[in-house]
């Protein structure tokens, strides 16, 4: 057991605040030498579950580390998860090993339709919905996600008004990277239909399905709703957001079609490489090893999300945050502040925010609260500070 995740109670220690840099971090060499506090990346400040480490430590001891298949333990980790979660019971067939979710995005775009074809996607968005098509030779189109009281949801008419007869793939995030939504049975069985109308395919990236913070919400993979649409739809998950091991490369896409899942595999053939012992072993022991942790986990982001929503309520009234149903990403806007570039602003003020216009959302950034609450307070101390220099401040 590795005693440095626990506090000395025993419980599991998501305070405890690592120094990250010198460790090629993407997050945190971006401001190398900088005191800027980043928040922007996706991935947390925590360390991984405790069995999640042990068990990394054991297979580095047996010193061998050459080509790897995925595990037939991997896989009925997988589908036992997908079961107890969702009540999805997959064949084993099913499934697609991928050694990321961004690389699973681009074989979609690859294996559905053909040159000058469009693919739908809601905007704003995580940015690689944005970039993968075009790197497919496809099209995007982008239909605003309708804003209205505070709340991010679908907007049908602006959906119809923009398919056209290239349309050939929808690509949806759910729970959805920025603006923090869990789409409920309606709004996806709504989605589900127009496509399905429209011999449209769905692509549904649900990274962020261990993630839920509203107790109220449940997350549905929109391929449960329906043989039909089982037989439409590419479902991309990954246990790397909720765990916190993006760096061991460990993806999966589910495909019940087996003609969708034979154009994906090839489509993926020769340009996407094998997965490594660690990111196999890491996604086993975290679906099977690692639910105390994850529920504690949950917690933690719980009340991290509440402390910033009370935070931008006191800054001066001009930020404003949807309501964060799932993932640990706050979708801010800035749009009230009249700051011409706000990640600037910021950043000169020592935090590192991401860019709204990076989502196709002008006027917003994304900060990342998956990081000790110490560190989160710091940060927000620095953005009101920063805010009380503006004028009416």
């Amino acid at each position: 057991m590795t005693t440095s995740s626990f506090r000395s109670d025993g419980v599991f220690d998501f305070d405890e605040v690592i120094d990250r840099r010198g460790s090629a971090s993407e997050k945190w060499e971006k401001y190398r030498s900088r005191d800027i506090i980043p928040m922007w990346v996706a991935d947390m400040d925590f360390r991984s579950p405790p069995a999640v480490i042990e068990a990394l430590h054991r297979r580095t001891e047996h010193g061998v580390f050459g080509y790897t298949g995925p595990p037939s333990e991997l896989v009925e980790a997988t589908r036992s998860m997908l079961d107890r979660e969702y009540g999805w019971q997959v064949d084993p067939d099913w499934i697609v090993w991928l050694p990321g979710l961004v690389s699973g995005l681009n074989v979609t775009c690859r294996a559905v339709g053909e040159d000058g074809d469009e693919v739908l996607t809601l905007v704003p968005v995580y940015p690689p919905f944005l970039s993968a098509p075009g790197y497919s030779r496809r099209g995007v189109v982008r239909v605003p996600l309708r804003e209205e009281n505070n709340r991010w949801g679908l907007d049908f008419e602006r959906l119809e008004a923009a398919v056209t007869p290239r349309t050939r793939l929808f690509m949806l995030c759910n729970p959805h990277n920025p603006v923090g939504r869990v789409f409920d049975r309606g709004e996806l069985q709504g989605l589900a239909d127009f496509c399905l109308q429209r011999g449209i395919v769905i692509c549904a990236d649900e990274i962020h399905c261990g993630l839920l913070l509203d107790p109220g919400k449940r997350h549905i993979p929109i391929a449960t709703l329906g043989s039909e649409v089982a037989q439409s739809t590419i479902t991309l998950m990954a246990p790397s957001k909720t765990f916190n091991t993006a760096g061991l490369g460990c993806a999966f896409a589910v495909i019940p079609s087996d003609t969708l899942r034979s154009r994906f595999r090839l489509a993926k053939a020769g340009i996407v490489p094998m997965l490594n012992p660690y990111g196999y072993l890491a996604a086993r022991v975290a679906y099977r090893d690692c639910a105390d942790w994850h529920a504690a986990l949950i917690d933690y982001l719980k009340a991290n999300r509440d402390t910033l929503a009370e935070a931008l309520g006191r800054m001066n009234g001009r930020l404003s945050m949807a309501p964060v149903e799932a993932t640990y990403l706050a979708w801010i806007d800035m749009r009230g502040t009249g700051i011409p570039g706000p990640v600037r602003f910021f950043e000169e003020a020592g935090v590192g925010l991401q860019d709204g216009r990076d989502f196709d959302g002008a006027g917003f950034v994304r900060l990342n609260f998956g990081c000790p609450r110490s560190v989160l307070k710091e940060a927000l101390a620095r953005m009101s500070r920063a805010l009380e220099t503006l004028p009416g401040g």
